[in-house]
């Protein structure tokens, strides 16, 4: 849980699932009830953690090692927790963050088979203790979705990788989602976008009412 009176929202997914409309639809949405909104992303959301963010993507002929790749992303997850998602808890605004935790487990635990144990360390010792206090996850068919997402891409390092690869990852949010039901909300993203707008509509008036409750 967020360490303030703001709240820390994100929204996951794999490739293809529409996450950059929707982030957007769902700043929108908030915005529009009144929420102050900062809207973020990871890896990413400060100068340097900006900078790891391209060393991670960015396709290169040196094989990069699982293990050098996960304690990058925590590094970013470190800074951007420092210097732009706490602060702004603290101010009271709603953080919205495209990727948080979820996916490092889902693409580094699942998609690169590291160890779930050793991801959990690097957790505890970034974050002490501070989780999402809620996320959409956007569900889509891995096939579905990168069929989607191969007509606008140029590939990343992450988006080079083989189907196989990706139905991991998925496999990656469905266990993080079993383990913690309460804090998803589960959105199925195979329909059309209108409807998809639908379901986060009202998983949004949920969490609010929820959150009118607990005030």
């Amino acid at each position: 849980m967020s360490e303030s009176t703001g709240l820390f929202f994100t929204i996951e997914g794999v490739e293809g699932v529409g996450k950059t409309t929707n982030i957007e639809f769902v700043e929108q949405w908030l915005t529009s009830h009144g929420i102050e909104v900062y809207l973020t992303r990871e890896p990413g959301g400060t100068p340097l953690a900006e900078e790891i963010r391209q060393l991670l993507l960015t396709p290169r002929k040196e094989n990069v090692d699982p293990l050098t790749e996960l304690l990058m992303v925590f590094a970013a997850r470190a800074q951007h927790l420092s210097q732009a998602i706490k602060p702004r808890l603290k101010a009271g605004q709603w953080v919205v963050s495209d990727r948080f935790t979820d996916a490092t487990f889902a693409y580094q635990g699942f998609g690169r088979e590291l160890p779930i144990e050793e991801i959990t360390l690097l957790e505890q010792l970034v974050q002490r203790g501070m989780q999402p206090d809620k996320t959409l996850y956007l569900d889509l068919p891995v096939e579905v979705g990168l069929a989607r997402a191969r007509k606008r891409w140029q590939a990343d390092r992450f988006e080079q990788e083989a189907e196989t690869f990706f139905e991991r990852v998925r496999a990656g949010y469905h266990a993080r989602i079993a383990e913690q039901p309460e804090r998803f909300m589960v959105i199925d993203a195979s329909v059309s976008l209108a409807e998809v707008q639908e379901q986060i509509d009202a998983a949004l008036n949920q969490l609010l009412l929820e959150r009118a409750r607990t005030a």
